[in-house]
């Protein structure tokens, strides 16, 4: 008998559109959850033309929707909403990412939806929440990631704050609210309650990974910004030139590992000094560091830096490009790099799934939907009041 998946018989049911909704239905599908994508009938969800495409659909779309089913629907019309509902009283999860609003004004709020199906756990993801003065306000990953602290902190000192090159606001507000979903069912199954609402605001998602950020500035006022490839505050941590031109990121901030990195490096002197042995004083006098450090990195070749530290047990790596990641050994090894195909046949390769579970571990078990390609038989299961339609593959490893 094939293991069951971890999230098996879990029913979900997805409105969020672009990135953050649709991460966190995608991180539930990965493991087995029941996802019902509802896209729009004209387009259908904006992603499906973002970025490169293939044959008019982008290849992204294959990642962000895999393992789902589309149904295409109005949601502005009374059909449309009316299918929602049938659909949200045999659903254990709905995940949104509209603007606060916007599905109250469709009668499908949180409060409508809770009175239909008392056990229904809704993940409400926004850029500033359901409430506050903000709350009203429509709010991208990247206005997120700027509220939240982070594009303060990004890029050279005294320059133009940057983006990370990604998502990243959205894609934490999506982990935040998976691992919410997962709270709110556990106390449902444990604790004998009932569903409840899940308020994720990508500004808030952001701020709660800033580390050290409110108490340092709370403690002594200090306002922390942009450093460039150094970590502020810890040291040895930074980017160095090797000979050349590439770039090697070296990590040397704990004490053993200061004192190997140094004796590497040919710097016992530096490895033996007292007023170094712990990060405070290293901070103190990083300029020194770094420059001693790149004074030999700048000659030797990247390889040679990176088996040279790995043989003291120094962190060490090179900065990747995608290039790199699609055949390095290591993400190989783990299944991080996994070949599979559209719903047209053709072959792509798209990042395996994270984490990995021992027992239960996700798995690709459906490409991405053609828009509206389930509308048919779930809407026909619907209206043929059988509940919550199973799919096809349900049961094959019963």
């Amino acid at each position: 008998m094939v293991a069951r998946d971890a999230l098996q018989g879990l029913k979900v049911l997805e409105l969020g559109q672009l990135i953050a909704g649709p991460f966190a239905g995608k991180t539930l599908a990965d493991f087995g959850a029941d996802v019902i994508k509802i896209e729009p009938t004209e387009g259908g969800d904006p992603l499906r033309t973002w970025r490169l495409l293939r044959d008019g659909t982008s290849v992204w779309w294959e990642v962000q929707s895999r393992n789902k089913r589309s149904v295409a629907l109005d949601l502005k019309t009374a059909e449309g909403q009316q299918a929602v509902r049938a659909l949200a009283v045999e659903a254990d999860v709905l995940i949104e990412n509209f603007k606060p609003g916007t599905l109250e004004a469709w009668g499908l709020g949180w409060e409508a939806l809770h009175a239909l199906n008392p056990k229904l756990v809704m993940l409400r993801i926004s850029g500033f929440g359901q409430t506050g003065p903000y709350s009203a306000r429509p709010g991208f990953g990247v206005l997120g990631e700027a509220m939240g602290g982070l594009r303060h902190l990004t890029g050279e000192p005294g320059r133009v704050p940057v983006r990370a090159g990604v998502s990243i606001g959205d894609t934490l507000a999506a982990l935040h609210g998976v691992i919410g979903v997962l709270m709110a069912l556990r106390h449902r199954e444990v604790n004998g309650g009932q569903g409840q609402m899940i308020d994720v605001a990508l500004y808030e998602s952001v701020f709660n990974v800033m580390e050290s950020l409110l108490p340092e500035y709370d403690a002594f006022g200090a306002v922390r910004g942009a450093a460039g490839s150094a970590l502020p505050g810890i040291a040895p941590s930074n980017a160095y030139r090797c000979a050349a031109g590439a770039f090697v990121l070296i990590a040397g901030n704990g004490d053993s590992i200061f004192r190997r990195l140094m004796a590497a490096i040919g710097r016992e002197d530096l490895a033996r000094d007292p007023g170094l042995a712990r990060n405070d004083g290293r901070v103190a006098r990083v300029g020194e560091i770094d420059a001693a450090i790149e004074a030999w990195t700048l000659q030797h070749p990247i390889d040679e830096v990176i088996a040279t530290l790995d043989a003291a047990a120094v962190p060490v790596g090179r900065i990747y490009t995608v290039a790199d990641i699609a055949s390095d050994p290591q993400y190989l090894a783990r299944q991080m790099i996994v070949q599979t195909h559209d719903a047209d046949g053709r072959p792509v390769k798209v990042p395996g799934i994270v984490p990995k579970l021992g027992a239960t571990p996700g798995r690709l078990h459906s490409p991405a939907p053609r828009l509206g390609e389930h509308t048919a038989a779930v809407l026909g299961a619907v209206r043929a009041g059988s509940g919550w339609p199973v799919p096809q593959a349900a049961n094959d490893d019963a």
